[in-house]
């Protein structure tokens, strides 16, 4: 039973992996390359040589992160790589076939347009990508090696690293427009990524006063599987002391939440803040 299930989880990922693969082409082959941007790390770099010499993108791709790949196989583990592996094989392909179908006709001619689709395209398919435990490869390698040991934001770390192959369009077109138009790339990306990496993470800390808070609280321990922690306090209006339920939970479980409290104490008052981080057990791992 538990062998099927993991089955089935690895496919749902491998599935999902694929999809933001297919879109994160698309952005680079239909968007940005045809309109002369440029984005970060070895598909930039790969960029650059098709540039140069008309060499396919994805064969570049490949070539570049094959060597790259052996890099991450003892720091990042086994299955990090195999997937790693596994999303630079299907991105080289889905780089030639879009490249060869597009050539280099963009899908819309507007450069602002393709500019913020393309790299909006780009930010969240690498988003999704590392959110399943894979990875696009090249410089993706490096800032998930220096991220697993150091608290770092992915985006961030992702723009400082890139800025320098971004800033070689410019020696190919002499454009300065060209090339502030793959900083606006880069920097709509990093923002996208970020944001679909924080929004799967984001945490939200509930206070719910009800007459009924330990049967919430054992609901939520066996059904969301999470702690719960009571605070003794004193209603001021009626001078009754009560107990208030503190629970800490990702905000894509609060609704979740909402519900139990909802179906056992509808008088209930519930309060929700939005917390910066949650460090701890369940949450994100404290680093150095």
């Amino acid at each position: 039973m538990k062998q099927t299930k993991s089955f089935w989880r690895d496919f749902r990922s491998y599935v999902i992996v694929t999809i933001s693969l297919f879109f994160f082409s698309l952005g680079w082959t239909g968007f940005l390359i045809p309109n002369h941007m440029l984005g970060g790390g070895v598909n930039g770099i790969a960029t650059i040589i098709y540039w140069l010499t008309g060499i396919s993108t994805g064969v570049m791709i490949f070539a570049i992160n094959g060597i790259l790949i052996l890099l991450s196989i003892k720091s990042l583990g086994w299955k990090f790589s195999i997937r790693t592996i596994y999303s630079i094989v299907v991105m080289s392909i889905f780089f030639s076939v879009l490249q060869n179908y597009f050539g280099d006709t963009p899908l819309i001619a507007d450069k602002f347009l393709s500019a913020t689709l393309g790299a909006g395209l780009s930010g969240v398919s690498i988003g999704i990508i590392f959110l399943q435990g894979s990875s696009t490869g090249g410089t993706d390698i490096i800032i998930m090696l220096i991220n697993k040991y150091r608290n770092i934001t992915l985006g961030r770390l992702t723009l400082l690293i890139n800025v320098v192959v971004v800033s070689c369009s410019y020696l190919v077109f002499k454009d300065i427009e060209t090339l502030i138009y793959s900083y606006v790339v880069l920097m709509i990306s990093s923002y996208t990524m970020d944001l679909t990496m924080t929004g799967n993470k984001q945490s939200v800390q509930m206070f719910i006063f009800s007459s009924k808070a330990h049967v919430i609280a054992d609901r939520i321990g066996n059904e969301m599987h999470r702690g719960a922690t009571f605070i003794k306090g004193v209603g001021w209006y009626n001078k009754t002391e009560s107990d208030i339920l503190m629970v800490v939970v990702r905000k894509t479980e609060s609704q979740q939440l909402i519900r139990i409290v909802k179906q056992e104490d509808e008088r209930a008052f519930v309060s929700v803040n939005t917390v910066m981080g949650v460090y701890g057990k369940g949450f994100d791992v404290m680093k150095k």
